[in-house]
């Protein structure tokens, strides 16, 4: 390992936040965003209401509108009004529907521009948003990747928990040559996320490490048409995350929000050490227990698991 890997490693390691005490199970939510027509503001409302009335160590919110929805600075602030009202700590994970392919209604931001927005609103401070403030750590500490606030972790028990920004829909990559900036620099980011958070992890001896993205690292790789390849844009982070969660000892999570609205209730499903599972509009909440034999249950809101 380099020395500047090694300087890297260790600068986190000295940031650190403390881990938050936490009974010996405990539970936490993830709030998938609007699809289709649904009124994204509506959903968000309902999903932090019903969460409210829980007993939680947490919320993560994946993305604060539907894909139809326009990106303009009047509904990224209500969203984040609506989140600042919550009872429960809320960390943001950005999803593509935040910022791509938006219905700008005859606005003329980029995307960059919009990113820029989303990043500013949602993903600053060193607390989390809602009336429990957990401490967080983001990759924009390394002035390298000072523009990467959106990849965030933080402690719960002996849990490490860590966003991570995949955008769904084959991770924004672009076919068209030249135009894949976005996708090249975020990967270097997200590798180097990658090896902090294992680092960090084997140094604090962490029983698990659950993350959470907008896209599916493990989807099936968008098919060959008769024109032109499709290529898997999750291939080359998918290969690193394999790498890392195969080395390690303990459980990894991944919990992302590329599902279709109709699906049966998720389930997570394990291959190995590592656990993949789905949030579509309806929230979801998943219970940490040392005594199940995957440390992790999707529960439903009557506290049946599965």
């Amino acid at each position: 390992m380099s020395i500047t890997r090694l300087l890297t490693i260790a600068l986190f390691a000295c940031a650190a936040t403390p881990a938050l005490a936490a009974p010996q199970d405990f539970a936490f939510a993830v709030i998938g965003h609007a699809q289709g027509s649904t009124d994204g503001a509506a959903l968000l409302q309902k999903s932090i209401a019903e969460t409210d009335t829980d007993n939680l160590a947490f919320v993560v919110v994946n993305g604060v509108k539907s894909p139809t929805e326009a990106c303009d600075d009047g509904l990224y602030a209500q969203r984040r009004e609506i989140v600042s009202h919550a009872q429960n700590g809320v960390i943001m994970s950005l999803a593509a529907s935040d910022w791509l392919n938006c219905n700008a209604r005859g606005q003329k931001t980029s995307t960059t521009e919009r990113l820029t927005q989303v990043r500013e609103q949602f993903h600053t401070g060193e607390f989390s948003l809602g009336a429990s403030k957990l401490p967080l750590l983001r990759q924009s500490l390394t002035a390298k990747f000072r523009s990467y606030a959106e990849n965030t972790r933080w402690e719960v028990g002996n849990v490490l928990f860590a966003t991570i920004n995949l955008p769904a829909a084959n991770n924004h990559f672009l076919l068209d040559g030249g135009r894949n900036n976005e996708f090249e620099d975020r990967l270097i980011a997200n590798r180097n996320w990658l090896q902090h958070l294992f680092a960090f992890a084997a140094l604090k001896k962490v029983g698990a490490i659950v993350f959470f993205a907008d896209g599916n690292l493990f989807s099936t790789p968008p098919r060959r048409s008769f024109f032109r390849t499709q290529r898997d844009g999750f291939s080359e982070i998918r290969r690193s995350f394999s790498d890392f969660s195969g080395r390690f000892p303990g459980r990894v999570l991944m919990v992302h929000g590329d599902v279709a609205s109709g699906k049966a209730p998720p389930r997570i499903l394990w291959t190995g050490n590592v656990g993949v599972v789905g949030v579509g509009e309806r929230w979801l909440k998943v219970v940490v227990d040392d005594h199940l034999p995957q440390l992790f249950a999707v529960a439903d809101a009557d506290g049946e698991r599965r």
